[in-house]
């Protein structure tokens, strides 16, 4: 029998440089849907809890204050403690720094990046991490590209429009299921997907889940993602 993780880590230290003016007085995780009233952060929180996370650690960095007060002062449907990196650890580093201070380290756990905004069955990517007796499990999206698309014949004649066709490749979602001993893994400063995820790919001990047909699922990157957000949310799609 499988047991899904109760405990999350939140990364939630980026610069959001590409989300100014938003990010100049806080950090990306603190900027609001529009029209919900709510962070990002405070989505994903939400999110969790439903997907039944008791204990989320959030890994401050940029404007780490902002944030932590939030958390202090937010009605939270679990419990949230914080860390900040005190120099910069990379990716990887800062993963592991926040790892530490999860409450079950013998027990699995989640990950999320703190800029996503999504919405699926994490019970049923924690199952799928167990069936593959994986190590480390990686949601995987397939974006729109944001272009139109032009289709062609041989000849060279243009046959077709595709506006924001689906990307032909899968990516890395940002949310992740890691089993305990993943913690070990990786590295105290640096990236763990230049380092961690290559190595536990050549060992087979690596699974990618792919986000069920019809998931919501963004990256809030740019103000235009925003927007988008909002449209979606407006449209019930989110």
């Amino acid at each position: 029998m499988h047991t899904s993780p109760t405990q999350a880590v939140v990364l939630a230290g980026g610069q959001g440089s590409r989300l100014r003016p938003y990010t100049d007085d806080r950090p990306k995780p603190m900027v609001e849907i529009p029209g919900t009233g709510v962070p990002i952060i405070g989505h994903q929180l939400s999110w969790l809890a439903a997907e039944g996370v008791t204990d989320a650690v959030v890994s401050c960095g940029h404007l780490a204050g902002v944030l932590q007060q939030w958390l202090a002062e937010a009605e939270l449907p679990l419990r949230v403690s914080t860390v900040v990196e005190s120099e910069p650890l990379g990716r990887g580093g800062g993963l592991k720094h926040a790892a530490a201070r999860l409450p079950h380290p013998d027990e699995p756990w989640y990950a999320t990046n703190g800029d996503i905004w999504t919405r699926f069955s994490l019970r049923e990517m924690a199952a799928f991490h167990t069936e593959r007796d994986a190590t480390a499990t990686l949601a995987l999206a397939r974006p729109r590209i944001p272009w139109g698309a032009v289709e062609t014949d041989a000849f060279g004649h243009i046959t077709d429009f595709i506006e924001a066709p689906p990307s032909p490749f899968l990516i890395n979602a940002g949310v992740y299921v890691f089993s305990p001993e993943f913690t070990a893994l990786l590295p105290d400063v640096g990236d763990h997907e230049r380092t961690t995820f290559p190595r536990l790919a050549r060992e087979r001990r690596l699974a990618g889940y792919p986000l069920p047909q019809g998931a919501y699922w963004r990256a809030i990157d740019t103000a235009k993602d925003l927007t988008e957000a909002a449209k979606e949310l407006t449209a019930g799609r989110a």
